[in-house]
């Protein structure tokens, strides 16, 4: 059963990430919302700190790409608190500095989430200290993975990858791209492989940057594949096409990031919700927990709904966390927490740019900034509505041909 309380051996984890955020994110997050498309520079030294601070093993799972399962290790009774949920309340604390600058960390993309999930120990060791974009998403193709186009032919030793890939985050600045591609479409979601793709490699071209609503310290891009080859060593994960297993082998990966992403909303949203506590006790509406909601003022009956659906979510990525630390199945968990938390996210973040009036409107806070960052956590690494699907499937014991 998952305790309430956070562990004890994660606390300075948390303490150094709450530092960096607020003397180093946060900072500089209206700098780079301003600069879009500039690389924030400043990250290269917090980056460096954290590979050396990984490396010591003082902060194992500090970021996405400490994301993984791991195997049991015969003590079946043994509660785990590992690199999950490390990463998740890592994550949690960055993105209370700041969403798209913690996107804009080297080597701490999804796309090493995905390495890390799915990758074998001879992968994880020839792709460390890399910086890995992941690109699923395609003109045609959005919300459901298994219609992807992107194809990949074996050829000799090496797969030929053509294709159309959008929206990939840290896909002008990473070093490879995870790249989501199909090995027979006549055999639907079963052949659909994950190929980490150099960015050097010829026949990989970023065509444009993206102007987007948020995260705009984050570079999102289009990639285009033509006649790209990489190492047939490259594909992540099995090569076989079991029809039977279906999209198992790729919906890890999701499995692992999901909770990450839902990490991502609810740092966001708590930095909300701690500025607005503050400007409300400012104008005289204090928050009083010791007293029912309906006898305070509006504005801190408000505030108590809201942080009460911000400690659903939270509870929520942190279940699905803790689940994947202790090998047990958490699809159905994962999808929970990110409809959730993504949601939440977007509900609070605006809701807390109501109760501020004015300075929630204006740059003179951060507030209109993190309702428009929160926007992407609701969409990417699959929509609410997809969530939503996956959950309903999950409780009903349906296929995704029998309920779509």
């Amino acid at each position: 059963m998952i305790n309430l309380e956070t562990p004890k051996k994660l606390r300075p984890l948390i303490n150094n990430a709450h530092q960096v955020a607020g003397q180093m994110l946060r900072p500089n997050s209206r700098k780079y919302d301003l600069a879009e498309h500039a690389y924030p520079k400043e990250l290269d030294m917090l980056a460096a700190m954290v590979d050396g601070l990984s490396d010591s093993g003082q902060s194992a799972g500090a970021g996405a790409s400490g994301v993984r399962r791991e195997e049991a290790d015969g003590d079946s009774g043994k509660v785990r608190n590992g690199t999950n949920l490390a990463s998740i309340v890592g994550v949690m604390e960055m993105c209370w500095g700041d969403v798209g600058l913690l996107l804009s960390m080297p080597r701490q993309g999804l796309g090493n989430s995905a390495i890390a999930s799915v990758a074998d120990d001879e992968q994880r060791e020839r792709f460390d200290g890399v910086w890995a974009a992941m690109a699923i998403t395609e003109p045609g193709c959005g919300s459901d993975s298994a219609a992807i186009q992107t194809t990949a032919e074996l050829d000799g030793d090496e797969y030929v990858l053509n294709g159309e890939k959008i929206f990939v985050t840290a896909g002008g600045r990473s070093d490879v791209v995870v790249v989501w591609a199909t090995l027979d479409k006549s055999k639907g979601r079963a052949a659909i492989k994950s190929f980490v793709v150099p960015k050097d490699t010829p026949g990989i071209t970023v065509e444009r940057l993206d102007h987007k609503l948020g995260i705009r310290a984050s570079d999102t891009a289009t990639i285009r594949l033509a006649d790209c080859r990489v190492p047939q060593e490259n594909l992540l994960g099995s090569p076989e096409i079991d029809t039977g297993k279906g999209f198992a082998g790729v919906m890890q990966t999701f499995d692992n990031t999901r909770p990450l992403v839902a990490s991502m909303a609810v740092g966001c949203a708590r930095a909300s919700l701690e500025v607005t506590r503050d400007l409300l006790a400012e104008a005289g509406a204090e928050v009083d927990y010791d007293r029912p909601a309906h006898v305070q003022t509006a504005a801190a009956a408000t505030y108590l709904q809201i942080e009460a659906d911000w400690e659903a979510a939270y509870m929520l990525t942190m279940e699905a966390a803790w689940m994947a630390d202790n090998n047990q199945p958490n699809s159905l968990q994962a999808s929970m927490a990110k409809a959730k938390a993504g949601r939440m996210a977007n509900d609070v973040t605006l809701r807390c740019v109501e109760l501020a009036g004015s300075l929630g409107y204006s740059e003179h806070e951060l507030l209109e900034k993190w309702a428009r960052d929160s926007k992407i956590l609701d969409i990417f690494e699959g929509t609410q509505q997809i969530q939503q699907l996956i959950v309903a499937r999950r409780l009903l014991g349906k296929s995704s041909t029998e309920l779509r």
